[in-house]
């Protein structure tokens, strides 16, 4: 039997990371670039101005006041996006210029509207300006060809908005692996329709392909799958041929109906027993001539989420070239919780910041069907494979799913 660390690192060891290509802007978010990139025009790529009034020579406003304002001769205007070549500033005279718009020649400085009168054919200006008041230098932010983006860089939205200032259309960016999820079992019936005797609406593949997005990934397909093994075979070639990962549900037991396991055995996926608890019978492989990975998790719902925790979710990171971010705290135990020896319990848990500490109350229903407490929960509390209980106030490692509250 492989204890959780061995079966997660045999995963990672067997997918290395996506070849990089170029993305364009709108998929970057999330991923994660492969190489150094450089701004291919300053910013600002020219001089202009911080802000509506009058491009002037600091000189002719030297001593301008409300008392005694600076009378001079408006000879043009400039808008954002306008070309400034045509206007010239000269002794005496002043530009109108808006925020964002290239400074014209002879101007050194800008008198904000509000200190003058905004006059259209002379402006009485009521305030001295120093040289350069009011200018954005031309590549005083970033100059062309710096290094704005190193490779590495997990993209959020402020590296999107600096690449595209700097004239990046796409970014190189490991690109998001396309999973196919399926669920397998006779009795899955989708969400809405009638029930017959013995069967229950399929809720795995839901919960499965919110989890991949969650994570980044792209889900190119939601699939419900029967106990026929060539059949589902079959599926499996033909969705290994558009995809990059396949995350399958059920059928990996010991059960006579076991569909995953009697199709896939054969085809390179090993299944194993994990010392955890849920989610002890797992399968993985790397399918076919495409040599796509197959997830093969078992099918009732908490075993599913948490194998998609602890196996899944580092496996799509790598994928994308990163190492899987995960909020861990440790936690103080609420109350006491019994575990079987030898094997790691991953249980469901409320976690709150109280005095200084998280405290951490496993939810009632620990068994692998309670989606009801798997929803309450908001954490997963990593219990060791050689602890038989933990007694309320030892301390514990929690994975927070979701945001407990304020750190304590």
């Amino acid at each position: 039997m492989r204890s959780v660390s061995e079966h997660r690192e045999a995963i990672l060891a067997a997918l290395p990371p996506r070849a990089g290509a170029e993305v364009p802007l709108a998929d970057c978010l999330g991923l994660i670039t492969t190489a150094d990139v450089v701004a291919r025009v300053a910013l600002p790529g020219f001089d202009n101005s911080a802000m509506d009034g009058y491009a002037v020579r600091a000189a002719d406003v030297a001593g301008a006041s409300p008392e005694g304002p600076a009378a001079l001769t408006v000879v043009g205007e400039v808008a954002a996006g306008a070309d400034a070549a045509s206007v010239t500033v000269g002794a005496g005279q002043a530009v109108r210029i808006m925020t964002g718009a290239m400074l014209p020649a002879g101007a050194d400085a800008v008198v904000m509207v509000e200190a003058t009168d905004g006059g259209l054919d002379v402006v009485q200006v009521y305030a001295a300006v120093p040289h350069g008041r009011s200018i954005r230098t031309a590549g005083e932010d970033v100059a062309q060809g710096a290094l704005v983006i190193p490779a590495g860089t997990r993209v959020n939205a402020r590296t999107l908005a600096l690449a595209a200032a700097t004239g990046h259309p796409t970014l190189p960016v490991r690109p998001r692996p396309r999973v196919a999820i399926v669920s397998t079992g006779d009795e899955l019936i989708p969400p809405g329709e009638p029930l017959s005797p013995g069967q229950i609406h399929e809720s795995n593949s839901v919960m499965l392909a919110a989890a991949c997005r969650s994570r980044g990934a792209e889900v190119v397909a939601t699939v419900a799958a029967g106990d026929e093994p060539e059949a589902f075979v079959g599926l499996i070639e033909d969705l290994a041929s558009e995809c990059d990962a396949i995350v399958s549900s059920g059928g990996v037991s010991m059960g006579a109906y076991d569909v995953v396991k009697a199709a896939l055995r054969e085809h390179g996926i090993e299944f194993v027993q994990v010392a955890m608890q849920p989610g002890k019978p797992q399968g993985f492989g790397l399918f076919g001539e495409h040599r796509v990975p197959v997830f093969a998790l078992p099918g009732n719902p908490v075993s599913s989420f948490v194998s998609f925790e602890v196996f899944v979710a580092p496996a799509l990171e790598a994928m994308m070239g990163g190492t899987h971010e995960r909020r861990v705290v440790t936690g103080v135990m609420g109350h006491a919780l019994t575990s079987p020896r030898g094997k790691t319990q991953i249980a469901r848990a409320v976690t709150t910041p109280e005095g200084g500490a998280w405290v951490v109350n496993p939810v009632v229903g620990q068994g692998s069907h309670f989606v009801a407490d798997l929803v309450r929960a908001n954490s997963l509390v990593i219990v060791p494979a050689d602890a038989e209980s933990l007694a309320a106030g030892d301390e514990v490692e929690v994975w927070l799913l979701s945001d407990p509250g304020p750190i304590p």
